[in-house]
């Protein structure tokens, strides 16, 4: 059989370890693509350490995956091609069965699947995926720009079209990192007025040149009774993993506003009633969105030059990119190339 590089975790907690594997074979609805670009996640974290149960081991990371179609198995519909330029993100296909996907709602399929965590993902040359979970690629993107848009790009930009906020409407985007630098510029390109939120001040012209028509040192002030002294947000788009920090935005909602949580922060977000309940506000999560959604995104991308900020880093050096991506010295994404 063929061999190929991947970068695979043995074992929850387990480092990250270059390995020789068979190219894997497709099966039944399944293509294989060789990838040319995956990008690095803070969700990685999950097959890294073990989050889930489900994750078989060894299993190689990534979710964040640009390439061609190299195979195609029996049974899969639709007019992809072998040579196509596809992505992969967070959504690996769903079962279209269980009451979610009866409703259409495929993102939270009780049975979905993501690759790099419960089946092996793009840390390597060559990735197996169900055809479902493929995004077709813009010509105009390429590889390394466009890996980045499958995970932290859709996040944000599907979070804020499925968001109460329209043009014309205030934004507060929370943190300027990974996901909020793509956030103030999706969010720009939609027409809403954006206010950046991060701690100091350092950040506050690399926000203003990605779209920000304010910037609040949250540092300096109290960024909720800020955002509230300017009449508040129709949406605050959290994207700093801290609760914390997500719960003094609260007072900075406008009647009606959203609070729409996307940062995976492992503190508790401590919320009064009254600050709910006096203004109508919500507070909302947002889970990635499914592979059309994906192409929505990288369409949206193309059209407004809405692109992330990137290291690429080759693939033999995962493990210290990984590590990079965690102590968050990265600025923004880190990209792996083959």
């Amino acid at each position: 059989m063929p061999s190929m590089r991947a970068v695979q975790v043995a074992e929850p907690g387990g480092p990250l370890e270059l390995v020789d594997r068979e190219v894997p074979e497709v099966g039944a609805g399944e293509v294989r693509v060789r990838v040319e670009a995956c990008g690095i996640c803070h969700s990685d974290m999950w097959a890294k350490e073990g989050v889930l149960p489900s994750t078989p081991y060894p299993i190689v990371p990534g979710h964040e995956i640009v390439g061609t179609i190299d195979e195609i198995g029996t049974g899969v519909r639709g007019s992809w091609q072998r040579g196509q330029r596809v992505g992969v993100g967070w959504f690996g296909g769903a079962c279209y069965h269980c009451e979610s996907c009866r409703r259409g709602d495929f993102i939270t399929c009780a049975n979905g699947r993501v690759p790099g965590i419960t089946f092996d993902g793009g840390y390597a040359e060559a990735v197996v995926v169900p055809a479902d979970a493929l995004a077709r690629m813009p010509e105009q993107l390429s590889a390394i720009e466009a890996a980045p848009l499958l995970c932290a790009g859709v996040t944000t930009y599907h979070a804020l079209r499925e968001s109460p906020a329209r043009p014309g409407d205030r934004v507060a985007v929370l943190g300027v990192g990974g996901l909020g630098h793509l956030g103030i510029q999706f969010a720009a390109g939609m027409g809403m007025e954006v206010v950046a939120i991060s701690r100091g001040s350092a950040k506050a012209e690399l926000a203003r040149e990605l779209g920000a028509h304010e910037h609040i040192d949250s540092e300096a002030t109290d960024p909720g009774q800020a955002l509230a002294a300017t009449g508040g947000a129709k949406v605050v788009l959290a994207t700093a993993a801290s609760g914390a920090a997500a719960g003094r935005m609260l007072p900075g909602l406008a009647p009606r506003g959203q609070l729409l949580v996307l940062g995976a922060a492992s503190d508790p977000l401590e919320v009064t009633a009254p600050s709910l309940i006096t203004p109508a506000a919500s507070i909302v999560g947002h889970p990635s969105g499914t592979s059309k959604d994906s192409e929505d995104t990288l369409r949206f991308s193309r059209l407004t030059g809405v692109r992330p900020m990137i290291d690429t880093v080759p693939l033999a050096k995962a493990a210290q990119a990984y590590e990079r991506m965690m102590s968050n010295q990265a600025r923004f994404r880190v990209v792996l190339t083959m």
